[in-house]
């Protein structure tokens, strides 16, 4: 029989792992109020609707106006467009290196979905600006070619590691006895996987949906490179934008203090941007899977 572990060095490791998780959440909550602290004030200067569904953004000058809505805007349509190209290949990704392809060829492409995760934000905002931007602006006739089509096609390649490689694991999860029975009953291999497999891994896919959605809302430095820059309403995919990561970034080297508390504002309207975003995405998943069961 094996020697059965000391009480207190029980007691030390439980202690370890609830310091931990206490400083984990103490972090959370500093950055969250500090966050707000600083940025609810100019957003209740400036008014909520205001500040909020103002369309015109001039942080400098004698009459400085603070609407972001054009941001947000940009944000909302770069993470909707990233995910509807992003969330079906990196599905049909995972489903190829999990189900389908032979070891040596799945080993090769989890091997780049590895190697995609590990480059640098700034490396895709450089490929981005030399390959992406040019593409557009000489065949699709954009101006610049920084536009909203570019800061899509920079995310959904971003997105791509996170919703394969949590995708692959939950499909991998589910058990072998699931596609036996499935076969048994006469289901041919596609139908064992798309009404069987995947059902049975929905949890872990969408949890790949909602971290891959967080990358894309969070995502800076890439996105500031091939966007544009310019706070306005995007009338289609070729005009340039600017989403509120990155005016944060653009603006916060020069800021003065009242445009700097508003940079504040719009990193608090952002973080309550990817909560509400996040909620939405478990709420819709819990009742889609408890209309299933």
């Amino acid at each position: 029989m094996a020697k059965p572990y000391h009480q207190g060095f029980e007691k030390t490791i439980e202690l370890v792992f609830a310091v931990s998780a206490g400083v984990s959440i103490i972090s959370v909550v500093l950055i969250t109020v500090y966050i707000f602290a600083a940025g609810l004030p100019p957003i209740m200067k400036t008014g909520v609707f205001r500040f909020i569904l103002g369309t015109r953004w001039k942080p400098v000058g004698e009459n400085p106006q603070f609407g972001i809505f054009p941001m947000i805007l940009a944000s909302l349509f770069g993470t909707a467009g990233a995910m509807f190209t992003g969330v079906p290949i990196g599905l049909f990704t995972a489903i190829l290196l999990s189900e389908l392809a032979p070891k040596r060829i799945a080993c090769l492409l989890r091997g780049c979905m590895e190697l995609l995760a590990g480059i640098p934000s700034v490396v895709y905002g450089f490929f981005g600006l030399t390959v992406i931007v040019p593409f557009i602006r000489t065949r699709l006739g954009s101006p610049t070619g920084n536009s909203l089509l570019a800061m899509i096609v920079i995310l959904s390649a971003m997105v791509l590691p996170t919703i394969v490689n949590i995708s692959e694991t939950s499909l991998r999860a589910v058990p072998m006895e699931y596609r036996e029975g499935a076969l048994a009953l006469g289901a041919s291999r596609m139908e064992t996987i798309f009404k069987v497999v995947v059902p049975a891994a929905k949890p872990g896919i969408a949890a790949s949906v909602v971290l891959g959605t967080g990358r894309a809302v969070g995502e800076t430095m890439a996105v500031i490179m091939v966007c544009g820059n310019i706070p306005r309403i995007p009338r289609s995919l070729l005009d340039a934008v600017s989403p509120m990561t990155a005016a944060i970034a653009k603006d916060i080297s020069y800021a003065g203090p009242q445009h700097r508390s508003a940079l504040f504002g719009i990193g608090a309207v952002l973080f309550i941007f990817i909560v509400v975003l996040n909620l939405v995405l478990n709420a819709v998943v819990k009742r889609s899977a408890g209309g299933r069961a």
